[in-house]
């Protein structure tokens, strides 16, 4: 699919037509629209078709009419009812007439462009129009480092009284989720080092402070997905033995009430062998079944109460 936008008297409007110093968002676009892009732009179809592989690495590539900046960006996926969160390439394409985006999904980072909601915004400014889209990028990544945050308190709650193994699982995906996401802002940080330090894309004062500023929220969600993955395997191995422990605690008081229920049927076994009555106690009295039933139940009582104090039951 392709959309054009560009900004005009500082609102963003989506084209019909492609004119200079407009925005060319691609998202999952057909081979039609790559080699139309490829050339209208003198662009490899290789580089537009890059940010469709979702193993392809984070890279900048300068060549004779273009540059090429390939990034990794965080997304929400939904499976069996619930959000978790991987990352996917992003292609920026600057040209001397338009800047083009390539992405194999809708993402927040340009939905945000695309509504108007970022400041200061203006197609015709590729440079910081680049730089504006890593910031946003690096935010994002910093909100959903939040949101896996508070997911893994909640699921840590749940955990205290568990004794199965969903919510280990629910942990083992974010704890994936941080994973690639430290991988992922890595890779960008070598881009936006890169970045820096090239030349042919062209950077004024201000820009060069808003790069300083993507490096700056990209180290720092860096070390917050450190600190999350660090933070979420203790508590995954720790909470693996609470587990355990949970269980062994139901066991435990299992097999104290199984021993407690098994002395009537150890008495009540007793009288139901087949031997002389003259030789069982109160056999031959009328009170001698309600007698059998209240020595077993006090027999019961009295070990149930021992467990009791030894804090088994």
């Amino acid at each position: 699919m392709i959309r054009i936008f560009k900004t005009e008297e500082g609102a963003v409007h989506q084209q019909d037509e492609i004119t200079s110093g407009s925005w060319i968002a691609l998202t999952d676009p057909t081979a039609t629209e790559i080699l139309e892009i490829a050339d209208r732009y003198r662009i490899d179809p290789d580089d537009l078709r890059a940010p469709l592989d979702e193993e392809e690495r984070s890279r900048i590539e300068v060549e004779d009419d273009y540059t090429l900046i390939l990034v990794d960006i965080p997304l929400i996926e939904e499976r069996n009812g619930k959000d978790w969160y991987e990352t996917i390439p992003m292609g920026i394409v600057t040209t001397e007439e338009a800047i083009i985006t390539v992405c194999l999904e809708d993402t927040a980072v340009l939905s945000a462009f695309m509504d108007g909601r970022v400041r200061d915004f203006h197609t015709y400014m590729k440079t910081r129009f680049i730089l504006q889209i890593l910031y946003k990028n690096a935010q994002q990544y910093l909100q959903y480092l939040r949101i896996i945050d508070k997911k893994s308190a909640e699921i840590e709650k749940k955990l205290h009284q568990s004794t199965k193994n969903q919510e280990l699982i629910e942990l083992l995906e974010l704890e994936k989720s941080l994973t690639y996401f430290i991988t992922s802002l890595r890779a960008n940080e070598v881009v936006l080092e890169k970045l820096l330090r090239n030349e042919k894309i062209k950077k004024y004062p201000e820009d060069e402070d808003l790069l300083e500023d993507v490096i700056i929220e990209n180290k720092q969600a860096i070390e917050m997905a450190n600190i999350y993955s660090d933070i979420l395997s203790g508590t995954m191995d720790a909470f693996a033995s609470v587990i355990s422990n949970n269980l062994n605690i139901v066991m435990k008081f299992l097999a104290t009430i199984t021993i407690v229920m098994s002395i009537p049927t150890i008495v009540a076994s007793f009288y139901g062998m087949n031997v002389n009555a003259a030789g069982m106690p109160f056999a031959d009295s009328p009170w001698g079944f309600l007698v059998i039933i209240l020595f077993a139940l006090a027999i019961s009582l009295i070990v149930a109460f021992w467990f009791y104090k030894k804090d088994y039951l």
